[in-house]
């Protein structure tokens, strides 16, 4: 079968390579979409050449597992493991959840990987209703999943972008209007009504500028940002590195550590650990309507050098899909 894998110099190129054989705990689907993450493309050179690539899956399950646990042969399926990036591939059943009706396979295979990520630093971090909870690349595929899940759970939410137009696509996206001040310096709140009934609000910013104390930082970008939402941290507060996005070191002032009062705490994220049922709650929102995902673009994975240019090279917001399948 046909798939992308880590060629020479670390770059992506198609294989053939043999079919998977499933355990007995895994499922056989046959890829229809697959969705590119940052660090699918970023960290590909730290992967052995020949390595399929990949995590995030859409697709139709072509054999059940043997064992007799998760979906049925012909059940419409999203999946995370690696090898996604394949017109098949086995997946174990921890891993699948079976997409509703009225849920599009593009959206599906564009949920995993940053879903799971938002959902679960949330829950690690614990933010109670009335918590103010800030999120840095608040308008990348996890900080913007982030800031519908935590205005879900009846925080107030600081959704931090890096630029003006990027507040204005955010406000947008979440489905109300927005004026935004252009330029970082001076740039005020934008009020965003989020909920059903228009009642919890989300503050979009440009920058950090402004912010006052927060209780929980899900903090997607690294370098700069990180240190500057450190010291935005109430004592008692959680702050959850999940992202390093700008590839930039952080680098903390003197005791800038130390607070008085209950201890802050700053914790690594990277549980994706069994996500069945995680996954299923989370394409079970979006056929609810009460979470959204942002596609910025869904092509072929012929097209692979396109979307690696697209993601590295910040010209775009959402996920990038990829429809798998030879070329007629």
């Amino acid at each position: 079968m046909r798939a992308l894998v880590v060629g020479p110099g670390a770059e992506g190129r198609f294989a053939e390579v043999p079919e998977p054989v499933p355990g007995p705990g895994q499922a056989l689907v046959e890829v229809r979409q697959a969705s590119v993450n940052f660090s699918d493309l970023r960290h590909m050179g730290r992967l052995p050449e020949g390595t399929v690539l990949g995590y995030d899956a859409a697709g139709v399950v072509l054999r059940a597992a043997e064992d007799g646990t998760g979906p049925r042969e012909g059940a419409r399926v999203a999946a995370f493991g690696a090898g996604a990036w394949a017109e098949r591939a086995a997946f174990d059943t921890g891993s699948i959840a079976v997409v509703p009706d009225g849920v599009d396979l593009v959206r599906a295979a564009a949920l995993p990987m940053a879903g799971l990520t938002a959902l679960r630093s949330l829950r690690a971090a614990g933010p109670a209703p009335g918590s103010r909870v800030l999120v840095t690349g608040a308008s990348g595929a996890v900080g913007r999943l982030a800031v519908q899940l935590a205005q879900r759970a009846g925080a107030h939410v600081i959704a931090s972008v890096s630029r003006p137009e990027r507040a204005a696509r955010l406000a947008a996206g979440l489905g109300a209007a927005a004026d935004v001040v252009a330029g970082r310096d001076g740039v005020e709140p934008v009020d965003v009504a989020v909920g059903r009934d228009g009642v919890e609000r989300v503050d979009v910013m440009v920058g950090l500028d402004g912010v006052e104390p927060v209780d929980v930082v899900i903090e997607t970008v690294g370098g700069p940002a990180l240190v500057a939402a450190w010291a935005l941290l109430r004592p008692g507060g959680n702050l959850q590195s999940v992202g390093w996005a700008c590839g930039q070191p952080a680098v903390f002032p003197p005791n800038s550590t130390f607070s008085l009062g209950p201890a802050r705490s700053l914790n690594s994220f990277g549980d994706v650990t069994a996500p069945a049922d995680d996954l299923a709650h989370l394409l079970a929102l979006v056929a609810a309507g009460e979470v959204s995902v942002e596609i910025g673009l869904n092509g072929s994975w012929e097209d692979l050098d396109a979307a690696k240019t697209a993601q590295l090279g910040g010209s775009l917001t959402g996920k990038i899909v990829l429809a798998v399948g030879r070329t007629p």
